[in-house]
């Protein structure tokens, strides 16, 4: 007999051990529970747990925890506390499941002995959505752990978790071009109203953060923000996604909220749009004139408040004239419409995302990389980025994968098939590496050849590792720009938005610099 279960008889002497049982008392309770065996193959699941993970319980019975939930033995905290055998306390993490939706929760873990064998594992574990008022003393970077190898979220400072399913705020949002700071101007406005909102721009051009930071804009910041891939779902489950089942709709339907249902309240987030069977776009035509949905399967109707954005991949007059979208539903879904420039449209922005993604990386595989050389740059500010932002940050995180701690992104670093390319055209390239612009700070090294240097933000990582780098151009604009900015803030009483207007630029563009230069406004306040 176990301790705890000596325990009980002490307590509660009238109680048969061997008739007792305690996962009644795991189904109904208010947390998620999962108990494994030792093989980290799941045993039980209460039906919190399922809510929170959008699946029903009985299909993963028996199925290896990593195998729900795409992950390695290595980084799953249960395949960890079975593989030490210690339990795990107080673990802030964060996943999608497999509808899309990101769950912010706390894992508790313990290992399950019978004498001294483990013979599985038990995980509580809390949605941060009704612990929000918590989340501030449980988020610290040091307990804070990502994973999931899929879908991945920026780890700095700007992107924790903010307890509404978001992570992205406009802040996070890095662009000074023209028609970028339009757009992002345009999506603030549209976050004051309860107006639908659609964005068009191409896979990877930050959709999906332009989404999110609406939502954190808007009055509505303190709800859920929901967000589902229509191209993602097959077509006979997506209704029952969105709208919900009843039971008795279709053989094992169960009464289950849906998206909207869910979304109530909050924002909700349809991306791609145009892959949405017509069929069902005339069902979502219907919510948007009566604001009510109808559960598969059911007569009765429930009124849905919530903000919708929705998003395109495809110029959507041409997917109204191939019939793949409604025009009635286009132009109520196209309230506010935004388009978002992709990165071959704005290659100026490249000076301030390189740093940006570069300061990432180095803080996720703690290296202090902060230099590209002249040909890297040439080859970025001549390629079509057709992956957008998305691409560039995966071509410097693959490239950094191979560079040493203290080294230079060269050539030879970049993917394969970044090379293939300028294969054909690699002699029009051929003495262009030194043609194009140089915003960047750059220095020639004892080979005769161009490093361009994006300098990071923290004082700790700056010049260590350009010991000859000499005043340039750039450096120069730098303190210029620096010395303004700090006169305006001066001049306005550490009020960004005044000094802003005081300089001429938008208060974006203002707050990026001020990171970028550690710059602090509190310090002008009197």
């Amino acid at each position: 007999m176990t301790k705890t279960q000596n325990d009980i008889r002490r307590l509660f002497p009238e109680i048969d051990m061997d008739k007792f049982c305690i996962l009644p008392l795991l189904e109904n309770f208010y947390e998620g529970i999962t108990v494994t065996d030792a093989l980290g193959r799941v045993l039980f699941m209460n039906d919190e747990q399922a809510r929170m993970d959008d699946i029903q319980s009985e299909t993963v019975i028996g199925k290896k925890v990593t195998a729900i939930y795409q992950v390695d033995d290595g980084v799953s905290p249960t395949m960890q506390c079975l593989k030490t055998g210690n339990h795990v306390k107080g673990l802030a993490c964060y996943y999608r499941t497999n509808l899309g939706k990101l769950v912010n929760s706390i894992h508790n873990i313990f290992p399950l002995y019978e004498g001294k064998k483990l013979i599985g594992s038990i995980c509580f574990i809390q949605d941060f959505s009704l612990i929000e008022q918590k989340f501030d003393s449980v988020s610290q970077s040091e307990k804070l752990k990502i994973f999931q190898k899929s879908n991945k979220l920026p780890t700095g400072k700007s992107n924790k978790q903010l307890g509404n399913g978001t992570c992205f705020n406009f802040h996070d949002i890095i662009g000074e071009s023209r028609e970028f700071l339009e757009s992002t101007e345009v999506a603030k406005l549209a976050a004051q109203s309860s107006s639908s909102v659609m964005l068009f721009g191409e896979t990877g051009t930050g959709k999906e953060l332009f989404a999110q930071s609406i939502h954190n804009h808007s009055s509505r910041r303190r709800e859920k923000y929901v967000a589902v891939n229509c191209a993602a779902i097959p077509e006979n489950l997506l209704e029952g996604i969105l709208f919900g089942t009843s039971t008795g709709a279709f053989t094992g339907a169960v009464d289950k909220q849906g998206i909207f249902e869910k979304a109530n309240g909050g924002t909700l987030f349809l991306d791609e749009i145009n892959s949405m069977t017509v069929g069902l776009q005339a069902k979502l035509l219907r919510f948007l004139q009566d604001r009510k949905v109808r559960r598969v399967g059911s007569l009765e109707e429930v009124e849905i408040d919530c903000k919708l954005i929705s998003s395109v991949n495809k110029n959507p007059h041409i997917s109204i004239a191939n019939k793949q979208l409604r025009p009635d539903l286009f132009y109520r879904l196209a309230v506010v419409f935004i388009q978002i420039p992709p990165l071959a449209e704005r290659l100026d922005d490249l000076q301030m995302l390189i740093p940006h993604f570069l300061q990432k990386c180095n803080v996720q595989m703690g290296k202090k990389v902060n230099a590209l050389s002249g040909e890297v740059m040439a080859l970025f500010e001549n390629y079509p980025w057709p992956g957008n932002v998305r691409e560039l940050e995966h071509m410097i995180e693959g490239a950094m994968n191979l560079v040493k701690t203290h080294g230079t992104i060269t050539k030879r670093h970049l993917s394969p098939h970044f090379h293939l390319h300028f294969k054909k055209g690699s002699e029009k390239l051929k003495g262009k590496s030194l043609s194009h612009k140089t915003s960047k700070s750059s220095e020639r090294n004892t080979n005769g050849r161009i490093n361009y240097y994006f300098p990071s933000t923290s004082s700790a990582m700056q010049d260590k590792e350009t010991p000859n780098q000499v005043a340039t151009l750039f450096k120069k604009r730098d303190e210029k720009e620096m010395s303004l900015i700090k006169d305006a803030l001066e001049k306005t009483s550490g009020k960004p938005s005044a000094s802003a207007r005081l300089l001429g630029i938008s208060p974006q563009l203002l707050n990026y610099k001020m990171k970028k230069y550690t710059i602090n406004y509190k310090k002008y306040k009197p």
